[in-house]
């Protein structure tokens, strides 16, 4: 890793604990909140790039496993990993890589704008929703006992909110590519 990717690295890191300032919305049929910190997994990823935004939420889960109150709520500690909310936050780390791996695929200086608009936000949808739900429905089943069925429709209440975010990550990655084109240069 160059000084460069180690910056970009911690700046990441230090946005996803920014993003767990605004306070968790807690749902009371699912032991899961809902938080900004998921909207990170899509930016880190389309912005930073897959090695990047996945060591981003490497340094993030490892502050989370210290103990640091830097998840949404000012929670933090090893419990929150092996609780019901863990497989999102393990989630988190692989969502961010295959976030940035997608993007890194579809998304191309001087493509036209439209291409990739779509392809971010195809980035975050596929690293974003799809990956982060997956990790996160198996650990809440086998942690909670909680049938696949319900927890797949528990998670149903997240995904208005989580395109949205998508939406939002796609309008940032535009906007970063258009005004830094050499900052996605992949690491």
């Amino acid at each position: 890793m160059t000084t460069k990717d180690i910056v970009l690295v911690a700046l990441f890191a230090a946005i996803i604990v920014a993003l767990g300032f605004l306070p968790p919305i807690t749902l009371a049929f699912i032991p899961v909140p809902i938080t900004a910190q998921s909207m990170g997994v899509m930016l880190a990823g389309t912005i930073i790039g897959a090695k990047r935004g996945a060591a981003a939420y490497v340094l993030v889960v490892l502050m989370v496993a210290i103990g640091l109150p830097v998840l949404a709520g000012g929670a933090g500690g090893l419990q929150k990993i092996i609780g019901p909310t863990g497989g999102y936050i393990i989630g988190w780390i692989f969502g961010a890589f295959v976030t940035g791996l997608v993007a890194e695929r579809l998304v191309r200086d001087g493509q036209p704008e439209i291409r990739q608009y779509v392809g971010f936000f195809l980035a975050s949808i596929v690293g974003g929703i799809v990956v982060v739900y997956a990790f996160g429905i198996a650990w809440l089943c086998f942690s909670t006992g909680t049938p696949v069925g319900k927890a797949l429709i528990g998670n149903l209440a997240f995904v208005p909110g989580d395109l949205i975010k998508a939406v939002l990550a796609t309008l940032a990655a535009r906007a970063v590519l258009a005004g830094y084109p050499m900052l996605p240069s992949r690491a």
